[in-house]
């Protein structure tokens, strides 16, 4: 298993852990591993998200997934789904931590690519979202442990 899957499913466990559903308030529960397009559901409600965890503070670009899989749902009349964001820095003073909902990932907050003929998926087509400053989004949670 990769660092950054085991990186991107404990994040995943820590929005379980630390958020409830933005809809109801219920819990969230994972979804089996290589669900397409969501990685939690809420226990109660038919809310879906997808989760991404970023070790940096917030910022308006990060990285998605596999592209053809997004590109099947959105030719299928589909809307992006909703995204959950699990932001974890490190200051001089201590660990930072902010998870953001954005409910509506418009089109131009997605960008396609494709990964280097180096890497280890060559030409691999990839996803990831930009200009997440212009979306609207809520703040799950913000918290500061010093040290």
């Amino acid at each position: 298993m990769t660092n950054n899957k085991l990186k991107g499913d404990e994040g995943e466990k820590e929005v379980r852990e630390k958020v409830k559903c933005p809809n109801c308030g219920n819990r969230l529960v994972s979804l089996p591993s290589g669900f397409p397009m969501f990685d939690v559901q809420c226990s109660r409600c038919m809310f879906r998200a997808q989760i991404k965890t970023v070790n940096s503070s917030p910022r308006n670009s990060i990285f998605g997934a596999g592209w053809d899989i997004y590109e099947k749902v959105l030719k299928a009349g589909y809307l992006s789904p909703p995204l959950i964001l699990n932001f974890k820095w490190k200051t001089k003073d201590g660990l930072c931590q902010e998870i953001r909902f954005y409910p509506f990932i418009a089109r131009n907050n997605v960008e396609k690519y494709r990964l280097s003929s180096k890497a280890k998926r060559a030409n691999y087509r990839m996803f990831k979202y930009v200009r997440l400053d212009q979306a609207k989004y809520y703040t799950l949670l913000s918290s500061f442990k010093p040290k």
